[in-house]
């Protein structure tokens, strides 16, 4: 680093750990397993007449589809580049830099700390439970001092659905002093009911939603906030100008017609039996033990020597993701679902691993 950057960087920028990206970590594989990307690939066509344009800040053909498929109203959707910008919005809408907190549940996703921290808002965290629920006690002590709470169901990377009677509790103690967001990336997965019907209910809920996952277009980088027109109206006040590029609004429009979304929900049906086959056969083997739940598209499984088992399948071009350095995570690996092809190169790789350990 240079003498000019280190004087003019802020100082909080300085000692920020950037999140660890699948793509950051790995520039290279023939199965990506780790990122909990979708295997299939679906084809969308694109209209070129209009790239000479600026984009809509909010195209109506994506904010109505999605309020139609989310079953709220389109005042209270908001579309963003992915859900990882929904969380940015959220701490700069309602947090003041150097004042405010936010409160994270770990082992969770990383990405609600590294945006509070990139804007100089403070982390308060409260563990998961053993058993990866809420320590709802815990949160509800630290009403008043944090404006925002993060929690993720399904989450990742447990791949557990918070019990809605946690969620509730939560959103009820911090009615009057905290956004309330459910990070629901993973609901297509679940069968738990996405808090999205309840937002009349509760005026301090936000949901988080994505294209990413079950809908197979984590290419394009498109989110959703889901949450009632005044907290949308703030975060229109502090999203870019033109957050959606064209070609994005054309495909994610294109994904959201019913055709497509019952196209959807059969892939999600062939992947649900695929981790179901994974699991069994993993489980199989003595060397894994399941962590968590399977609610999403992804497991997670503690492995009989971790470390040697990454650095195999990462020379064999299979890329999962080693999940130890999270809290209470020891020697556990998530494994993304892929397509039957992956998944039995990986299980493939996994025996060989352990054979030539044993020989």
């Amino acid at each position: 680093m240079s003498q000019l950057v280190k004087n003019l960087l802020c100082s909080y920028v300085k000692a920020l750990q950037p999140y660890q990206s699948a793509r950051r970590l790995y520039s290279g594989g023939q199965d990506w397993l780790n990122a909990n990307e979708s295997p299939f690939a679906n084809d969308y066509q694109l209209d070129s007449s209009k790239l000479n344009r600026y984009p809509s800040c909010q195209p109506s053909s994506v904010i109505n589809a999605y309020a139609s498929y989310a079953g709220v109203k389109p005042e209270e959707t908001l579309v963003s580049r992915g859900a990882d910008e929904g969380i940015e919005l959220l701490v700069r809408a309602f947090c003041e830099p150097g004042k405010d907190s936010v409160l994270i549940c770990p082992p969770t996703y990383g990405m609600y700390a590294i945006s509070a921290q990139t804007f100089n808002v403070g982390v308060e965290q409260v563990a998961l439970n053993d058993d990866f629920s809420l320590n709802t006690d815990a949160m509800c002590a630290l009403v008043g001092k944090v404006k925002v709470v993060f929690i993720c169901s399904p989450n990742n990377p447990t791949g557990t659905d918070v019990p809605a009677a946690q969620i509730e509790k939560v959103l009820n103690a911090f009615a009057d002093s905290a956004i309330v967001v459910v990070d629901e990336a993973y609901i297509e997965f679940s069968s738990a009911q996405s808090w999205a019907s309840k937002l009349a209910q509760y005026p301090n809920l936000v949901v988080l939603r994505t294209l990413s996952k079950a809908f197979a277009l984590a290419g394009i980088r498109c989110g959703f906030t889901l949450a009632s027109a005044e907290i949308i109206q703030a975060l229109l006040k502090v999203i870019a100008p033109y957050p959606l590029p064209e070609p994005v609004a054309q495909i994610a429009a294109q994904a959201l017609t019913d055709e497509s979304i019952l196209h959807i929900k059969q892939q999600i049906a062939i992947l649900d039996q695929q981790k179901g086959k994974l699991l069994y056969n993993l489980l199989e083997m003595p060397q894994f033990e399941q962590v968590g739940d399977s609610a999403a598209n992804f497991i997670l499984l503690r492995a009989a020597q971790r470390e040697g088992l990454m650095n195999y399948l990462v020379s064999q071009g299979i890329l999962i993701r080693d999940q130890s350095k999270q809290l209470n995570l020891q020697d556990c690996l998530r494994i993304t679902v892929g397509s039957d092809e992956q998944n039995q190169r990986l299980l493939e790789a996994i025996q060989r691993f352990y054979q030539s350990e044993q020989a």
